[in-house]
């Protein structure tokens, strides 16, 4: 270790190389990085062809498995090519072992790759659900109004995929009836006054007709928006 005398900040070597690198090394830095990004997409294309956003956690933690074992023989001088090749081996066959027995049992299926989750419900969400699945009333918000979503009184049932992804299912649009509105402009808006309208609990959807503040007898919310009835306009 360089003593606080010999020690130089910003020393440009140091910086742009590291300490007793020669610069010839960076050629071979070339190579690694050629060699291990081919391996890497060979490994890949057996994988599979589903897309990025289809990802299961599983195959996420696939995929960070092997950019670790590939990166690091790309640059780090004393890190070999063939053990990062062994471990992207070891773990595309574990890949595709744990892929087979998700087929063959139902338990191993579940718990590689999770099942899908009913978040909504007649146009109410299940707060227990959402509680459990961590899963913040912007963000499912926000992936509502991107199917152009403007209330939950447009939704019979809403699922959370392994993906993350939602998969809706609506009311025809005779069918609609009044919801909670998701527009941040009209649910960040609280009623304080009611006159016998139709109002939605902000925590789960739930709508009744109110002359006055009340509970609400589905999850205990006590604060109400004004609710909607528009169709959805895909």
């Amino acid at each position: 270790m360089e003593t606080e005398e010999t020690f130089k900040l910003f020393e440009s070597k140091r910086l742009l190389i590291g300490e007793q690198i020669p610069y010839s090394f960076l050629l071979e830095v070339l190579a690694r990085s050629a060699i291990m990004f081919m391996v890497t997409l060979v490994i890949l294309r057996m994988s599979g062809k589903r897309g990025i956003k289809q990802l299961s956690i599983f195959e996420l933690a696939i995929l960070i498995s092997l950019g670790s074992a590939a990166g690091d023989p790309m640059f780090y001088q004393e890190v070999g090519l063939l053990p990062a090749i062994a471990v992207l081996c070891v773990v595309i066959m574990l890949y595709k072992c744990l892929t087979y027995l998700s087929g063959k049992f139902e338990s191993i299926e579940k718990f590689v790759e999770g099942k899908a989750i009913k978040l909504i419900e007649e146009g109410r969400i299940l707060q227990h659900v959402l509680k459990k699945e961590s899963l913040a009333y912007d963000e499912l918000f926000s992936q509502l109004r991107q199917h152009s979503v403007s209330h939950l009184g447009q939704i019979k049932t809403a699922y959370l995929e392994t993906s993350g992804d939602l998969s809706i299912y609506y009311f025809a649009d005779q069918q609609t009836d009044a919801g909670l509105p998701i527009l941040p402009e009209l649910y960040d808006h609280s009623v304080n006054d009611f006159n016998g309208s139709v109002y939605a609990c902000k925590l789960c959807g739930n709508t009744a007709k109110l002359h006055r503040i009340e509970v609400c007898t589905v999850c205990a919310g006590q604060e109400w928006v004004k609710a909607i009835k528009t169709t959805r306009i895909s």
